[in-house]
């Protein structure tokens, strides 16, 4: 089965390619030649996730799944939330972001947060959203050099390693993105099953 992952995210295609295993064929945006940027402006990860999943169903007319990932932390009302790849700046630099949330918890004790991952589908001209959710803590210094994004913050609850620490077939038992990327691989799994028993 053929479909279309919206990014060009190496670290992404790496770990959904582990998540999602042989039984597909997850083609990137540059695998399809398109070189356009894709919208991200919607205040929610469910919204950012539909927009560029319709955007190149419209433009390729493929199965299609893109994703939205955001870190949630409690002590600043949920953000970065859907800001967060860009909330140090348009830049999208990761250690920018990094630094300016542990400043803006530095005098807290309070330093729960969760990461969530929403996928939109598009499949057979039809719809769906998964989710994903991981809840942990913000340490207060980075470890790790694996992973990306806020991976080096973030401590998973019940783990002694941050995401970064971890290697990567570890990360994929618990993270937020393999929790969504396995609904996501259950579903298209079901369907090829039962699309199977039709034919026989």
């Amino acid at each position: 089965m053929i479909i279309v992952f919206a990014s060009n995210n190496e670290h992404k295609l790496r770990e959904i390619k582990s998540i999602l295993g042989n039984s597909f064929t997850l083609l990137s945006l540059r695998d399809i030649n398109i070189q356009e940027d894709v919208p991200e402006d919607e205040s929610l990860l469910e919204g950012n996730a539909l927009s560029k999943a319709r955007f190149i169903h419209k433009a390729t007319g493929m199965n299609v799944f893109a994703d939205d990932t955001g870190l949630e932390i409690s002590a600043l009302n949920g953000l970065p939330g859907v800001l967060s790849a860009r909330f140090a700046g348009e830049s999208k630099d990761p250690s920018a972001n990094i630094e300016k949330v542990l400043t803006l918890l530095c005098k807290t004790e309070n330093r729960k947060a969760r990461f969530r991952t929403v996928i939109a589908l598009i499949f057979e001209k039809k719809e769906y959203l998964f989710e994903g959710i991981v809840t942990g803590t913000i340490i207060r210094e980075k470890r790790g050099i694996e992973g990306f994004g806020y991976d080096p913050v973030f401590l998973p609850d019940g783990k002694n390693q941050t995401f970064a620490e971890m290697e990567l077939a570890e990360k994929n038992k618990i993270s937020h993105r393999a929790r969504a990327f396995e609904k996501l691989r259950e579903f298209l799994n079901q369907y090829t099953l039962s699309n199977n028993k039709e034919t026989i």
